[in-house]
């Protein structure tokens, strides 16, 4: 299937997760891919696997110098931008009453500012057909002992894709929110554990954890004209898990 045939997509958070498998997901289906992460060895591990077919950009979301560099080698290279996947993001797990100042604007800064000015940045290099998909959670619509702040930071992507396009209404370009429930990635088994991760996937009416690559096939979706009717929508791919 080529259903991104000669489409250029960037891919924030790129390295790892949820964010590689997309990459991946897109290059395999024809895209050119703008892999965009903090960590050099994860972007040389991503390109030896992606082939000629992906660039990978090294810098962070939360630095407008990095998110410029980004976006002029895109320009320079490809001319335009069909697709922006905004990734990136952190968590950290701290209940109310042990929550620290660093870690609420570290998390707002990556989740929330940081996807800001992603989209920001690349909106003038799309046109239409252009989509630009947000990394939310089912956390955003959940109530989750410990991670308060990062679910509040979802909260605030599913409403900029609401008001988004609103904003960009006319324009061609979609904008939608693609959310994950317990995935297998390398965020999340640092952040909780294995333990924790197989005991939340256990509760998903499917019944187990998300595989990166289950999450990769939607973004896929919301990045073809197969989604060419929707935008301000949000899609969960959480087993279940937020919709009971």
């Amino acid at each position: 299937m080529n259903r991104l045939e000669g489409k250029t997509a960037v891919v924030t958070g790129g390295g790892s997760g949820i964010g590689f498998a997309a990459a991946k997901r897109f290059a395999d289906e024809g895209a050119f891919v703008f892999v965009f992460g903090r960590r050099q060895d994860a972007l040389d591990a991503t390109l030896a696997k992606l082939g000629g077919n992906a660039r990978a950009v090294r810098g962070s979301v939360t630095e407008m110098a990095d998110l410029d560099r980004l976006f002029d080698a895109v320009k320079t290279e490809r001319g335009g931008l069909d697709i922006l996947l905004a990734n990136a993001g952190t968590a950290d797990v701290a209940a109310l009453g042990e929550i620290t100042p660093e870690q609420f604007d570290r998390t707002f800064a990556i989740n929330v500012k940081g996807l800001l000015f992603t989209v920001q940045k690349g909106l003038p290099l799309m046109g239409e057909g252009g989509s630009i998909i947000l990394t939310g959670s089912s956390t955003g619509v959940m109530g989750t002992p410990g991670f308060s702040v990062y679910s509040a930071t979802k909260a605030a992507i599913r409403n900029f894709a609401r008001s988004w396009s609103l904003d960009l209404r006319g324009t061609g370009i979609r904008v939608n929110v693609l959310s994950p429930g317990p995935t297998r990635t390398e965020l999340a088994m640092e952040v909780m554990g294995d333990e924790a991760m197989d005991a939340l996937g256990a509760t998903t009416p499917i019944g187990r954890m998300g595989d990166p690559a289950e999450t990769a096939a939607v973004a896929a979706f919301l990045a073809s004209a197969d989604s060419s009717f929707m935008t301000g929508s949000e899609v969960f791919v959480d087993g279940g898990l937020a919709q009971i």
